[in-house]
């Protein structure tokens, strides 16, 4: 039996395995397909990082140049020092989806919309239609929280949910504190109910680990030669030491600007903890039997154009 939800296309992986650009030559050459019913393609991002204005070098956060035209939605949306939640995000990718799908066009199916990233919670809270508990901001929790550090509250998160604990970010302050504060609300982290509101192809890029390991390395050397520490200069001067500014490409420089370590070893702590996180990135994905992995562009080409015949 048909389905007559929208289709929506994913592209995930580990990060710096080459998701941006797969997207943008996808969408290029899709855009120049003879398929019936198909009028082009528009990406969404789902990246925890990218969406938050200033922070440019460090999420690798692509460019106008290399858009290539392909009109990208999701970037640059909110400040540094606003929280943001799970929750949030889901809401507006929901929003500009359904844009992208209402544009007018002369076909029945229009533009289709691609979700781009490598944060698990922004893409499996839109693939699965993840309904969100109510609950409201426990603020005196977050501010007792917030003067803990990132293994403090791991060992909190622990003790009140282990069965988190074992799939969180630990680098990621902010999702810790949001884990406590729903694991103290709820008396664990609840069950999510699902509701998919569309009819989704997830297809992932899969590198060995050595090439995954040169990826990053030679990523991270172009951050630093264009100029991520004064980025994180200027982030530190206008907001201080915030939680998102504790995570991985940020978080290294602060024993650099205390005088207590060298750029070259802050430029291999990076390396190692986006290794690190790149691993527990495919940990996520690995459980998920419905992703189709590929090695090569012609791979993906094969598999969207059979899904949207």
């Amino acid at each position: 039996m048909m389905s007559n939800k929208a289709k929506l296309i994913v592209i995930l992986g580990p990060t710096a395995s080459g998701k941006t650009e797969l997207a943008v030559k996808l969408a290029k050459k899709l855009a120049l397909s003879k398929i019936e019913g198909f009028n082009g393609v528009e990406i969404v991002s789902a990246d925890s990082r990218q969406i938050y204005k200033e922070m440019n070098i460090g999420t690798g956060k692509i460019t106008k140049k290399e858009m290539e035209g392909i009109p990208h939605y999701l970037l640059d949306v909110v400040s540094p020092k606003r929280h943001f939640s799970v929750s949030q995000y889901q809401k507006l990718v929901y929003k500009n989806i359904s844009k992208i799908l209402k544009k007018p066009t002369v076909h029945t199916q229009g533009k289709i919309p691609f979700l781009v990233g490598g944060s698990p919670f922004y893409i499996y809270s839109v693939v699965e239609g993840w309904l969100f508990p109510k609950m409201k901001p426990d603020w005196k929790l977050r501010k007792e929280l917030e003067k803990k550090s990132k293994e403090e509250l791991f060992l909190i998160l622990k003790k009140v949910d282990r069965e988190r604990a074992k799939t969180i970010e630990k680098e990621n302050k902010r999702r810790l504190i949001r884990a406590i504060e729903i694991a103290k609300t709820f008396g664990r982290i609840p069950k999510l109910k699902k509701k998919p509101q569309f009819l989704s192809l997830l297809i992932g890029i899969k590198k060995r680990r050595e090439e995954l390991k040169k990826r990053i390395s030679k990523r991270v050397n172009k951050m630093i030669e264009l100029g991520l520490e004064k980025e994180v200069g200027k982030l530190v001067k206008k907001y201080g030491w915030i939680p998102l500014l504790q995570t991985i490409g940020y978080g290294e420089w602060l024993p650099y600007f205390e005088g207590r370590v060298n750029k070259k070893e802050v430029e291999e702590k990076i390396k190692k903890n986006t290794f690190q996180f790149a691993k527990r990135q495919m940990t996520w994905f690995k459980r998920d039997k419905r992703i189709k992995w590929i090695k090569n562009y012609r791979e993906a080409e094969i598999l969207i154009e059979n899904f949207i015949k």
